[in-house]
């Protein structure tokens, strides 16, 4: 495979050479496309950005008449930087490996891809160029699988709970009833009551403040074990599927994701809000707080003390 991923970036003429006698197949590239991105596993590398190059060769499938010189009938270009901008702002990713993977998958959803090679470099990170390279086929499952996927994704019902709702005699009776709503639901919940450490930096704030939301997720899942805490949008994903009632944990997703920094644990409403626009969640109802303006799902208040949603 090292071979072929040399070939791939390697001049015309050389390729040529080393492939004689196979059938030829039709191939366009990126080169040298520079971005700017946070990515990284190390501390140090969380809240800065650095530089990411990229070069990706994509093997087509030859057109099977004339193509008249008509873009629609190519794999353009674009779908190749798209793919990269797709993934960069899908979620912050701690290692170059999951991006070209998930650059690799997204390009050969395309019709005319066959076969596609990825080289990512970080060039802030040393002397040289840190990267991966990356080859991956097509394997034979339809195209749009993944299309489909996104679909037939649940959009569930977001529920923030106060303090106060949070301790309220009515928080099972809103279970029950959100339940039995159809929706898949995700419990959010605030800062918790009284102090919390104060930090002079306001990244260690914010993590900080995540924390102690945490901490009142967990002292939520203690009123009511019908729901889970859970971090990641794998986990999220599966509760979802499987009829699971959740309290969401927002660490990880907040501090992985490039948008994260709109979302802002000092205000819980705000917080529920971005969240329920990521998850495209089909309703946000807030118990004992008014949903902020500007939303992008369907939003309502309940009153605490009121025992119907």
């Amino acid at each position: 495979m090292a071979d072929e991923i040399r070939l791939a970036f390697a001049h015309p003429d050389e390729r040529a050479i080393a492939t004689a006698g196979e059938t030829p197949r039709d191939r366009i590239s990126l080169r040298d496309h520079v971005v700017e991105v946070e990515i990284g596993a190390f501390q140090a590398e969380r809240g800065h950005r650095q530089r990411v190059r990229f070069n990706v060769v994509v093997e087509v499938a030859p057109g099977k008449g004339a193509l008249e010189d008509d873009v629609d009938l190519i794999l353009s270009y674009d779908k190749v930087t798209e793919a990269i901008a797709a993934e960069l702002a899908a979620e912050r990713l701690n290692l170059l490996e999951t991006l070209a993977e998930r650059i690799a998958e997204r390009i050969l959803l395309e019709p005319q891809a066959l076969r596609v090679f990825v080289r990512i470099e970080k060039l802030d990170r040393g002397p040289g160029a840190l990267g991966v390279e990356i080859v991956r086929a097509r394997d034979g499952e339809p195209v749009g699988a993944a299309q489909d996927d996104a679909r037939t994704r649940p959009h569930p019902r977001v529920i923030y709970l106060s303090n106060a709702a949070i301790a309220d005699a009515a928080l099972s009776g809103w279970l029950d009833q959100a339940e039995a709503m159809g929706a898949p639901v995700i419990l959010c919940v605030g800062l918790p009551e009284g102090t919390r450490p104060q930090a002079s930096h306001p990244l260690a704030q914010r993590r900080i403040d995540l924390l102690a939301i945490e901490q009142n997720a967990w002292m939520l899942a203690a009123r009511d074990p019908r729901a889970k805490v859970v971090a990641t949008r794998t986990e999220l994903d599966w509760a979802m599927k499987n009829g699971q009632s959740c309290i969401w944990a927002p660490s990880k997703i907040v501090l992985d994701t490039p948008a994260g920094h709109h979302a802002h644990p000092e205000d819980p409403a705000e917080l529920a809000a971005w969240f329920a626009g990521l998850m495209e969640a089909c309703e946000l109802v807030m118990i004992g707080e008014e949903p902020p303006a500007g939303l992008t799902v369907p939003a309502r208040a309940v009153t605490v003390g009121n025992t119907t949603l």
